[in-house]
């Protein structure tokens, strides 16, 4: 590119990992997920196409939000639950940057509640990712908005009596156009979410499933472990059709009858392949996404991992930035 007779190198460095590790040695419990998720997101930014410092990582408060000390690009370590907040500003003045969220259950749906769905709801161009652990780890285990029903933690030793939030739920119900869930020790699958999301313009939520050994250890247990995750886990693909268990032979079928989701076994009762749902990840539609993110509520359901969806719309910064241009042009004639 020419610049008043210079020429400027614009050309994009090649990237390795390790030049998105800042050095710094992670202070997590041996055998914590978040070593896992940063190992794929230091993996993955070297093929998003983006200068490393047009790329800010904004954290809260917890174990998640030591995140960006480890990263070698720009970031912010805030205020608990209030780095959505934090990163919409840097997003809205400075457009041309990449900017994630790091956050966990508590930090983001607790104290952060509000902040999170308006985040999400006004589809800014941010990428947020939530280690859900199930518990607050850098407290020493109290039941957190994610907790199960009957959880015996620290704060609620006879079991608490509180529902626990369904994040992809609640993203998709504030109106997120990438919401996504993986899983910490599936590191291929959680590298693929995590270059989708980096491609994805406007609100994204990724939810991960992370173990905390120390204060939840085994919280995902019931879908990681190898004799049984191939019935316990629903991997969607955009185009696909929504197969699981032992050789695939289980599928997802939209019943018309109902209006529900069910399970159904190929080759019994007639039913074929055809019969089964086909994801589509970028129906504007968000009403089957919302379904499959409530399957893991129902007992003999699988749970879902991958994208539920994916849908492009004008972004909170484009249109803002759209509207300062005609005020601009408004005043000039």
């Amino acid at each position: 590119m020419s610049t008043n007779g210079q020429t400027v190198n614009t050309a994009l460095p090649v990237y390795t990992k390790k030049d998105f590790e800042s050095g710094i040695d992670p202070r997590w419990c041996p055998g914590c997920g978040d070593f896992s998720i940063i190992n794929q997101v230091q993996k993955t930014l070297p093929s998003v196409g983006v200068k490393r410092e047009n790329i800010v990582f904004v954290s809260g408060i917890g174990c998640s939000s030591r995140f960006p000390y480890y990263m070698n690009n720009y970031g912010m370590h805030t205020l608990h639950g209030r780095a959505p907040s934090f990163a919409s500003g840097i997003k809205v003045s400075r457009p041309e940057l990449m900017v994630w969220i790091v956050t966990g259950d508590g930090d983001a749906l607790a104290i952060g509640g509000n902040h999170f769905i308006h985040a999400m709801r006004r589809n800014l161009d941010l990428k947020l990712l939530m280690f859900n652990n199930r518990i607050y780890g850098l407290t020493k285990g109290q039941v957190s908005p994610t907790s199960e029903l009957y959880k015996k933690t620290k704060t609620t030793p006879h079991g608490s009596p509180d529902y626990p939030f369904n994040p992809p739920a609640l993203a998709l119900g504030a109106g997120a156009t990438f919401v996504a869930r993986t899983i910490d020790v599936e590191g291929a699958h959680m590298g693929g979410v995590i270059k989708a999301a980096a491609e994805h313009k406007g609100s994204v939520f990724v939810e991960v499933f992370q173990n905390c050994p120390v204060f939840n250890d085994g919280a995902y247990t019931f879908i990681t472990e190898k004799a049984t995750k191939a019935d316990a886990q629903l991997r969607m693909e955009h185009g696909k059709p929504l197969l699981f268990g032992k050789d695939n032979k289980k599928g997802i079928r939209f019943n018309a009858k109902s209006a529900e989701l069910e399970v159904v076994t190929i080759g019994q009762d007639g039913v074929t392949e055809a019969d089964v749902l086909v994801h589509d990840a970028h129906r504007a539609d968000p009403t089957i996404a919302f379904m499959l993110a409530n399957l893991s509520e129902k007992a003999g359901f699988p749970t879902p991992i991958g994208v539920f969806r994916d849908v492009r719309k004008a972004t909170a910064d484009e249109i803002t930035w759209e509207i300062i241009g005609k005020a601009k042009r408004a005043r000039s004639t």
